[in-house]
């Protein structure tokens, strides 16, 4: 018998805002595995990807004994009134576990939605074991009839020897929602891990810091961020990267556009331990009056290390507009030509089917000029 699909219980018009998080509904073909989580309600789980197990946190946690060693291990209970928020409430969200050796062909997508005025408090761990590789797409939205809520997620990923976690987060929340994930992850040696973060639709508050810490022999992070705010808008987010072992290396790039809003861009490389490398940048634009701050941080505590990073904010310059003009467009289309540009950042790992996604949201979004 055919697995059910729990998002049949989606409305035609959610449907579609999922669509923009890069979440398929309707056909779940293309997908290593989903999960679904309404509010507290967790409508879908499963995987149909050999050695890939997504199962819904509360049952993981009483089929796996060991599996309490990795909750609440990276992420304590106390970091903050959110986190401890999430600690009080039942266990709400997914395990993902990717044994040894396993690879998914195709993604595995994630869910959280929020449906009416409420509190989603989610907590999610990802294991991949030693040699696996899987790629989430996370992707968190609110339907269109909810005009206020929040939504508190505590992600734990654990990254193997040799294993590879790609995750991509979409952000579809409404204009009167507040965001404030915790996320963090433990890379051991040759070990790879890539965030992606996407949010460009209004959203009243995000606040975000993730964190990697490069524990093994040559571990990678990248961290890729692409971000517009509009007015009423407050993007605080970056990502920190702390390398422990030799030959550890992060990368961290965000592109920002303001057209009313204020965004926080922030990044750290901390590096503890000779022969390690990182490299911060942030671009960003403001196209209406807003508030764009860029924090920068590097950290080197030994010799032998090497650590840069650029950060620049301005504005469109109207040489590059009039350049464009002279060769037949209008200026909006000129405009438009150069926003696309600047956000053009290529997400590695992304399926082309995602990428094109994102680039046409990109190209359709009201960037405010």
């Amino acid at each position: 018998m055919p697995e059910m699909n729990g998002f049949d219980a989606i409305s035609k018009e959610d449907k579609e805002r999922l669509a923009l998080t890069g979440i398929q509904t309707d056909s779940l073909e293309g997908r290593a595995g989903s999960f679904l989580l309404v509010n507290d309600h967790v409508l879908h789980a499963g995987s149909n990807a050999e050695g890939v197990e997504v199962m819904m946190i509360d049952k993981a946690l009483e089929k796996y004994s060991w599996l309490s060693e990795y909750c609440w291990k990276i992420v304590p209970k106390d970091k903050d009134q959110y986190t401890q928020y999430v600690a009080d409430h039942p266990q709400r969200g997914y395990v993902i576990i990717a044994r040894k050796g396993a690879k998914t062909t195709f993604p595995l997508q994630s869910c959280m939605f929020l449906q009416g005025d409420s509190i989603q408090a989610v907590h999610n761990i990802v294991i991949a074991e030693e040699g696996a590789e899987v790629h989430l797409i996370a992707g968190c939205a609110s339907s269109f009839a909810t005009k206020e809520g929040a939504h508190y997620g505590i992600n734990e990923i654990y990254v193997g020897k040799d294993a590879k976690v790609t995750s991509t987060m979409i952000h579809t929340w409404g204009e009167q929602i507040e965001v404030f994930p915790r996320t963090a992850s433990i890379v051991e040696e040759g070990g790879t891990f890539i965030s992606n973060y996407v949010c460009m639709k209004p959203t009243k508050m995000v606040q975000m810091y993730p964190t990697a810490y490069l524990r093994g022999k040559g571990a990678v992070a990248r961290f890729s961020g692409v971000i517009v705010a509009g007015p009423g808008s407050h993007i605080d987010s970056g990502s920190r990267a702390v390398l422990e072992a030799p030959e550890t290396s992060a990368e961290l790039i965000t592109r920002a556009i303001t057209n009313g809003g204020t965004i926080i861009s922030r990044g750290a490389i901390i590096a503890h331990v000779p022969q390690t490398k990182g490299h911060i940048e942030c671009r960003g634009l403001i196209l209406k009056d807003g508030i764009m701050h860029a924090i920068p941080e590097i950290d080197g505590r030994v010799t032998d290390v090497e650590l840069s990073h650029e950060a620049a904010v301005g504005k469109i310059a109207r040489d590059e507009i009039e350049y464009l003009m002279a060769r037949g467009l209008s200026e909006e289309e000129a405009t438009a030509t150069i926003i696309r540009g600047f956000l053009d950042v290529r997400i590695e790992g992304l399926p082309d089917a995602l990428q094109k996604q994102i680039d046409d949201a990109i190209d359709s979004a009201d960037h405010g000029f």
